[in-house]
């Protein structure tokens, strides 16, 4: 058997050292030294020999399968991972600590393993099987094992204790033995637990790993969280999933200076990769999937943070807009889409008379630098006079827009109402993007917007079909 040592490789130049470095000799880049596993034995192959490495498969050979989805039983983040989880399928959810990451998961291990239907079409299925194949006593066996088979999820836990855990769970109302917990950070250990659990009476819906930063092995001298020992860990725990067709949840934290050992290491590793967003003093959260090989990219999922859980919101639109029908100035209301879902977002705006030399300029929600380039374009090609004002905009809700070109027109909508003082009436929403000329561009999934705004009972819908520039915007308030 191959013997494995391990040697520090800088991620940058690819130089190796058997000690660490702070700084690469070869390139000059510090910390970029990762402890990596190699193999000390050379391998017995060589060229001309009779043992058969590996075999060649033509891509019109391999069989063709449809891809067969295990439902969470939660609606926002079946949609997110394109309609369920695949077998072997191992999942990153990275975010910020306190986000909901655990949660979430302690709240998907109960569904995978309580009123599932998925375990009901199994068990009727394997019923009709047992019928039809009567008077075969080692089918009835072999079927009689599998029906007495319990559904399980293991959770295993590297921060905090099995007594937490069981708190966290009174509290959000799970009461399900189907859900093992495992108090480990040895990787090794872990899947070797794992293995025996298998082999039981068990049978495993998916396994979480809370969190990736704890786990460590003993092949390396590395530290629990370092990029080797975060690496290695999940590379073994993938190499486990796909052998076995269990699914796999990873936490990963993600820290605001951006930590080397954040899942930006493993995102090339892992199937899918879900993003937790969201201000942990606002009760709004957001899972967006930014890598998914089973399904689409940029879905996002929306929840709200209750004491009973998270909530998913089929409908985003009642907490996001404070009151559609009433018409104030200064509010407007515009549609972004994330993912494939168009989301109504309520855009307010005060603009209020300075004595400052310099007017203040404050935006909550969306990009500062893009506040001040529409402010620059109401001065320069309408003549208004904002160089005399304090303006404030804000997106309700706590949800952010910075990067969605298409509330440009809402957001210009919404000083202009402030600055007159006047409204455009109930039942308007504006998207669309604004050029320095004043010109209104259209927007991605315009079509969409739109027939959703219908269905909410908007009928003055102002985009690039109706607005042209913003000249026509302001004649409508004067």
């Amino acid at each position: 058997m191959a013997k494995s040592s391990s040697i520090y490789v800088c991620q940058q130049c690819s130089y190796e050292s058997y000690r660490w470095f702070g700084k690469c000799p070869e390139c000059g880049e510090w910390n970029s030294a990762v402890e990596t596993i190699v193999s000390t034995e050379k391998s017995a192959k060589r060229k001309g020999s009779s043992e058969r490495i590996a075999e060649l498969t033509s891509l019109s050979d391999v069989p063709k399968k449809s891809t067969e989805r295990i439902l969470t039983e939660i609606p926002e983040l079946d949609r997110v991972l394109g309609g369920g989880i695949v077998n072997g399928q191992v999942i990153l959810i990275a975010g910020e600590p306190g986000i909901g990451k655990s949660t979430l998961l302690l709240q998907v291990a109960n569904q995978l393993t309580a009123n599932s239907p998925q375990s009901a079409a199994k068990l009727q299925m394997a019923q009709s099987k047992k019928t039809a194949l009567i008077g075969n006593s080692e089918s009835e066996r072999k079927l009689s094992a599998v029906d007495s088979k319990q559904s399980a999820v293991i959770y295993v836990s590297g921060e905090e204790s099995v007594s937490q855990i069981a708190i966290r769970a009174s509290r959000l109302g799970v009461k399900n033995d189907n859900i093992q917990l495992l108090e480990d950070t040895d990787i090794d250990e872990i899947i070797e637990t794992i293995y025996n659990v298998k082999g039981q009476s068990l049978q495993l819906q998916g396994i979480i790993i809370d969190s990736i930063q704890t786990m460590q092995t003993s092949d390396l001298s590395g530290m629990a969280g370092s990029v080797g020992q975060v690496r290695e860990c999940a590379y073994r725990l993938i190499k486990f999933a796909k052998s076995t067709g269990i699914p796999i949840f990873i936490v990963g934290h993600v820290t605001k200076q951006g930590s080397v050992a954040g899942p930006s290491v493993l995102m090339h590793l892992v199937d899918t990769v879900l993003w937790f967003e969201g201000d942990k003093t606002l009760s709004v959260r957001m899972v967006r999937a930014v890598k998914n090989r089973f399904g689409a990219t940029d879905e996002v999922g929306i929840f709200v943070m209750e004491d009973k859980g998270l909530i998913g919101l089929s409908d985003p639109e009642k907490i996001f807009l404070s009151d559609v029908k009433k018409s104030v100035p200064g509010k407007v209301i515009s549609a972004i889409v994330n993912g494939t879902r168009p989301i109504f977002i309520e855009i307010q705006s005060l603009v209020v008379p300075t004595k400052m030399a310099i007017p203040r300029r404050v935006a909550q929600g969306i990009d500062s630098k893009k506040l001040e380039l529409l402010l620059a374009v109401l001065s320069k090609r309408l003549g208004v006079r904002l160089y005399e004002s304090d303006v404030y905009v804000n997106i309700a809700g706590g949800i952010t827009a910075k990067n969605d070109p298409s509330i440009d027109l809402a957001v210009c909508a919404s000083i202009l109402s402030s600055n007159y003082n006047k409204t455009f009436g109930e039942h308007s929403i504006f998207f669309g993007e604004v050029s320095l000329l004043g010109d209104v561009k259209t927007v991605s999934f315009e079509e969409k917007r739109e027939k959703e705004a219908k269905r909410l009972g908007y009928k003055n819908i102002f985009s690039e079909k109706t607005i042209k520039d913003l000249y026509k915007l302001q004649r409508l308030l004067n």
